[in-house]
C-alpha cells in the first residue's frame, strides 16, 4: 500500500530500474501558489526494454502481472494504483513506451496531482525516496532532478549517481550512506529556505 506520493514514485522508479535500463531519469516538480494550492508532478524515464502497445494496456490492468517480480502474486498494482490516485486527486497521468531495438527503447511515466485536493496523499520523505532510488541495482546512471516554484521564485537541483559514486565511493557503505543522506536532506532544506526568502 502506498501512503505518500514518495512511495508511489519509488515504486514506479523501481519498475524503470528493473527494465534492463542503463539510465533512469526522475524529475520531481512542485508548483506552489500563494493561496496554498498547487500542483505536484513527476516523470520517470528509462532506456530499458520498453513495452509494446499490448503490454502497455496490460500494465494498466490491476489483474495482470508477469509473475516475475512477485511470483506468487496474481495482481500487479503499481501503475493501476498510480492511475487511480492521480485521477482521484484531480490530476492525471501519461504512459508512453517504445520497444524498437534499432531506434531505441524505453518507457516514460508521468503523473500530476492537485495539492489542494483532499484525496491527494501527503508528499512523504522526498530526500529519503531519492536515497532509495539511487541505491536501486541495475542502472549505471540515475539522474534526479528536483524543482519547486512559488510565485516568482524557482529553486532546483540535480543529482547524478555517477558523480556521487565519484565523490563518496560505494554508496552502500555505512559512511557513504550517512553522507548521502545528509547531502540529499541539505538540498531539500535549501529548497525550503529559498521558498521562505
Amino acid at each position: 500500500m502506498h501512503f505518500t506520493l514518495a512511495d508511489l514514485i519509488t515504486d514506479i522508479t523501481q519498475n524503470g530500474a528493473e527494465a534492463d535500463s542503463s539510465l533512469v531519469e526522475l524529475d520531481v516538480q512542485e508548483l506552489l501558489r500563494s493561496d496554498g494550492t498547487g500542483e505536484f508532478r513527476f516523470t520517470v524515464k528509462d532506456n530499458g526494454k520498453g513495452m509494446t502497445e499490448d503490454e502497455l494496456q496490460r500494465a494498466c490492468d490491476p489483474f495482470v502481472t508477469d509473475g516475475v517480480k512477485h511470483p506468487n502474486r496474481k495482481v500487479g498494482l503499481g501503475l493501476p494504483f498510480l492511475i487511480q490516485t492521480a485521477d482521484q486527486s484531480g490530476g492525471g497521468w501519461k504512459l508512453t513506451s517504445s520497444k524498437r531495438p534499432s531506434a531505441g527503447s524505453g518507457t516514460t511515466v508521468s503523473a500530476w496531482f492537485d495539492l489542494g485536493n483532499v484525496d491527494t496523499p501527503p508528499l512523504g520523505d522526498i530526500s529519503g525516496m531519492f536515497r532509495t532510488v539511487l541505491l536501486f541495482a541495475g542502472p549505471r546512471e540515475v539522474v534526479l532532478r528536483r524543482s519547486r516554484a512559488m510565485s516568482e521564485t524557482r529553486s532546483s537541483y540535480e543529482v547524478r549517481k555517477s558523480e556521487l559514486i565519484e565523490a563518496l565511493g560505494n554508496l552502500e557503505e555505512a559512511q557513504s550512506l550517512v553522507l548521502l543522506d545528509k547531502y540529499l536532506r541539505s538540498l531539500e532544506d535549501d529548497l525550503s529556505v529559498a521558498d521562505d526568502a
